[in-house]
C-alpha cells in the first residue's frame, strides 16, 4: 500500500471512530465502533489498489451515513442507560 493511501485510510478510520463517538445512545455508539474496527481489521491485508479504492468509497459513504444518523440522534435524545452512569465507566 502506498504511503499516501495508507495515510488516507488511517484518516478515514479516525474520522469514522470520532464521528461514532458522537452517538448519544450507548448501544448505537458501541455497535458502530465495533463494526468499524472489525471491518478495518478484516481488510487490513488487502493489497489490490482497486479493492482498496472500492473499500475507501464504501467507508466514505458509511461516514456520511453515520454523520446523518448522529444528527438525527441528537435531535431525538433520550435518557442515558444505567450502564452509562458515571460510576459504571
Amino acid at each position: 500500500m502506498a504511503a499516501s493511501s495508507r495515510a488516507q485510510v488511517l484518516r478515514l478510520y479516525r474520522a469514522l471512530l470520532r464521528e461514532s463517538q458522537r452517538f448519544s445512545g450507548y448501544n448505537y455508539r458501541t455497535y458502530a465502533i465495533r463494526r468499524i474496527r472489525d471491518a478495518f481489521r478484516e481488510n487490513k491485508n488487502v493489497a489490490d489498489s482497486a479493492k482498496i479504492e472500492e473499500l475507501l468509497k464504501k467507508a466514505k459513504a458509511n461516514l456520511e451515513v453515520i454523520q446523518r444518523q448522529v444528527t438525527i440522534d441528537q435531535l431525538y435524545s433520550t435518557e442515558k442507560l444505567v450502564i452509562e452512569s458515571p460510576g459504571n465507566t
